[in-house]
């Protein structure tokens, strides 16, 4: 992240970790936190599945996981690879003849935990099919599904039980000289999972994959997501996040990216700064916000954009954003460009007036950052 000299209270030192690559993207070091989510098709429906990944790639995501817990989930894994541009991480289970066939398939990166798939000759034999295929691996821990002895050890499921199952898993990776895999500790307790991730990140240089698993519904599961997490990523700690919501997929990638767009670490889309409204509003906030934000979903350059229902703290928030727009007492109000009060606009046609702003600031941005040979978000 670029340390802001201004406003320090902003800066957010990242852990430093050793960076390995999922595919094309990278994670870990200085790369951009990734966003990832998990599809919930039958994975041997390719064509369900493909659709899903592409909607979900849609919205932002940079890494997609998939349930291949059988040989036909992991026969259909080549089409779906070859149909989507988002690098695949396929979740094998315990099975570590499925870990072969998903790497020898196209997985990026394979989610297992080898002290679970038997001995050491299968765990060499799913590590050679990763060599082979330039696929990594993340070591899933989840405090659900602890090793016996160490919930005979610790009594019960606790953050040091998840951290030492997750170390030793990965010592079995580094005893074979593989070194490219992250961890996971999650837990649906968001006090364990965090202080786990808090103890794992003092232990390791691997990257760290984010989560507070079985989160919930849309609602519950973001507000438990986001405080677990954002405490974690405001701390600097986390490489990679998956926001598990019992809801569409796409949900789960739009909240993460709005979550790190929160904390200043992802700058993706725009950022609609809203007043939650009251009796001083000069238009409809609440239903124009809800408007807005779905005429525009499919904006990808980072643009903030402020909508203010009245001159009190209007002209304030607007000189702060790209472009915004400020009620007045009638039936028009203030379009704001770079701060500064631009041109009155009716509230009958704000709507496509502020939607063309956008799409042309997003244009202008995106010429800019091709001219100068800068990657999209």
């Amino acid at each position: 992240m670029t340390h802001n000299p201004i406003r320090p209270w902003r800066n957010i030192d990242r852990r430093v970790s050793r960076k390995i690559r999922v595919g094309s993207v990278e994670v870990g070091g200085d790369a951009p936190i990734a966003v990832q989510s998990m599809t919930n098709t039958l994975t041997h429906d390719a064509g369900a599945t493909i659709a899903q990944i592409r909607r979900m790639e849609q919205a932002g995501a940079d890494i997609v996981r998939v349930s291949c817990p059988d040989q036909a989930s992991t026969a259909a894994l080549r089409e779906i690879v070859q149909n989507v541009d988002a690098p695949i991480v396929a979740d094998i289970h315990f099975h570590y003849k499925r870990g072969v066939e998903a790497a020898d398939a196209g997985a990026a990166c394979l989610r297992i935990n080898p002290g679970n798939i038997g001995s050491l000759a299968r765990v060499k034999e799913v590590v050679a099919a990763a060599r082979a295929n330039g696929c990594s691996m993340r070591i899933g821990v989840n405090g659900g599904s602890l090793e016996r002895h160490l919930l005979e050890k610790y009594g019960e499921p606790c953050p040091d039980a998840m951290v030492e199952s997750a170390l030793d898993h990965a010592l079995i990776l580094d005893d074979l000289g593989f070194h490219e895999y992250k961890i996971s500790v999650k837990a649906s307790d968001m006090f364990m999972t965090v202080a786990a991730y808090q103890k794992l990140a003092e232990a390791t240089d691997a990257p760290l994959h984010l989560g507070i698993t079985e989160a919930g519904g849309l609602r519950t599961g973001t507000v438990k997501s986001a405080i677990g997490m954002g405490n974690l990523l405001w701390a600097g700690i986390g490489d990679t996040i998956r926001v598990s919501l019992s809801a569409d997929p796409v949900e789960e990638v739009k909240v993460g990216y709005e979550m790190l767009k929160s904390l200043g670490l992802r700058t993706r889309g725009v950022n609609i700064i809203a007043c939650p409204s009251c009796a001083r509003q000069g238009f409809d906030v609440i239903s124009t916000v809800e408007i807005l934000e779905k005429r525009l979903a499919h904006i990808t350059e980072p643009i903030s954009l402020s909508i203010i229902g009245c001159v009190v703290n209007g002209p304030g928030e607007a000189a702060m954003t790209d472009l915004g727009f400020t009620g007045g007492g009638g039936e028009s109000g203030m379009m704001y460009a770079a701060g500064k009060p631009d041109h009155k606009v009716g509230n009958a046609t704000m709507v496509e007036e502020i939607v063309a702003a956008v799409e042309a600031k997003a244009e202008k941005l995106r010429e800019a950052r091709e001219t100068a040979g800068i990657a999209a978000e």
